[in-house]
């Protein structure tokens, strides 16, 4: 059997012999195709770590949810600075009691960020993580969420 131009044995993800000039470009774009990922995972490992030295708890420090500032509600993400603080220091309960519905979303959050890079590394096409009809569920659970948090603080 010949060897290609290069001399190199190594395989093409669809099994055809690569010269090692192209093994190398291929392998640089898969590192060029991870800067997504890290990107985003850098950038939310800077947000959590200043959610954690700075405490939201104590005014003054973030700026007030514009939603509730000019209606007096909450909207569907108020408490979930809160929400990281406490559960990153580990405080469960006080962590679901500021936003229950970001507490029930971050691992989803988390495993669709891992399926991301997966797949990234793979060389797989990267898919939807969900059909539509779920993305409208979730909307509508948010939604009903947001009513639901605002009626009963009303009460």
């Amino acid at each position: 059997m010949r060897t290609p131009i290069g001399g190199s044995s190594a395989f093409s993800p669809v099994g055809v012999r690569m010269p090692d000039r192209f093994r190398a470009a291929t392998q640089s774009r898969c590192w060029t195709r991870l800067l997504a990922p890290a990107g985003a995972l850098a950038a939310a490992v800077a947000a959590v770590t200043f959610i954690t030295t700075v405490d939201p708890n104590e005014a003054g420090h973030y700026p007030t949810c514009p939603f509730l500032a000019v209606t007096g509600w909450q909207c569907p993400g108020c408490g979930t600075l809160r929400m990281i603080h406490a559960l990153i220091h580990g405080h469960l309960g006080t962590a679901w009691s500021f936003n229950p519905l970001s507490f029930l979303i971050l691992p989803i959050l988390c495993i669709g960020w891992v399926r991301w890079t997966a797949a990234l590394v793979g060389s797989r096409p990267v898919r939807r993580l969900a059909r539509p009809t779920p993305i409208w569920a979730l909307l509508g659970i948010v939604i009903l969420f947001w009513i639901g948090r605002n009626l009963t603080s009303a009460w």
